[in-house]
Parts: C-alpha cells; sequence; structure tokens
C-alpha cells in the first residue's frame, strides 16, 4: 500500500511539474509579445508569433484591423528601442490542452486612456509555443 500511495504522490508531482513547465513556456511567449510591445522591440514581437499568425485588432473607424506579426511589428519600429512606451500588459490567465492553449491578457495605455482585452491562441510547433491567432477589442470602462 505504501508503495502504491508513493507510486501515486510521484506520478502527481510529476504531471504537476510538467503543467507549470508548460504553462510558464506559454507565459514567456506571451511576455516577449508584451516586452517587445511596451519597449519597442519589433524583433521580440515577432519571435513571439508563428509567422502568418493573424492578429484581428481595434482600430478607430474600422470593423476588423488584420495584419500579419511583420505588419503589427513595423508599428513600433519609429519608437525609441528599450524605452518604455507607456504600454502596461498584464496576463489573467492560460489554459493549456496537450499542445495547444489560450490565454488573456490586459494592455493599458493610461497616457491615451485605453484599455484593451487581448485573446490569443497558442501552439507549441518544433517544441516551441506560439502564438498562432490573437484578437484584440478596444475595452470602455
Amino acid at each position: 500500500m505504501k508503495k502504491y500511495i508513493l507510486l501515486s504522490s510521484i506520478l502527481l508531482i510529476t504531471i504537476s511539474l510538467f503543467s507549470q513547465t508548460e504553462e510558464q513556456q506559454v507565459r514567456e511567449t506571451l511576455n516577449r509579445y508584451i516586452q517587445g510591445s511596451s519597449y519597442s522591440y519589433p524583433k521580440l514581437i515577432e519571435s513571439a508569433f508563428y509567422e502568418n499568425a493573424p492578429l484581428y485588432l481595434s482600430k478607430k473607424d474600422q470593423e476588423l484591423w488584420v495584419l500579419s506579426p511583420k505588419e503589427y511589428a513595423k508599428l513600433f519600429e519609429k519608437r525609441e528601442r528599450g524605452k518604455f512606451n507607456g504600454r502596461y500588459g498584464k496576463i489573467l490567465n492560460v489554459t493549456i490542452a496537450n499542445n495547444i492553449a489560450s490565454a488573456e491578457a490586459e494592455i493599458r495605455i493610461p497616457s491615451s486612456d485605453l484599455l484593451f482585452m487581448d485573446i490569443f491562441l497558442l501552439k507549441k510547433l518544433k517544441g516551441e509555443w506560439k502564438i498562432i491567432s490573437k484578437a484584440a477589442a478596444q475595452i470602455t470602462e
């Protein structure tokens, strides 16, 4: 009986550690996007995405604005790299199922009184988590 309890405990700990590691990897991918967009690093932004991932964004007077990761990253090219640009990102939750994940993040830009909700789909490709789709909506408080 003791062997059964010990084996079960080891199995549960192993599963728990695996889940934490996967979640940590997903969060690292999301943080590359957040840090890249907060400190104007276009290459860091692009590194978080699968190259053909569609980004469905909010834009004034446009119902749906779709960009590629490269097009999105270009929005940050003319800004000073490494200088905080006023975008605060916070990962709200991550859900993982095998090699896919979903996540939500809040993006605040206090200087413009803007709040966005970002929803991400991620997939583990060649051992690395990549954002395969992103949708963003401006939230009015």
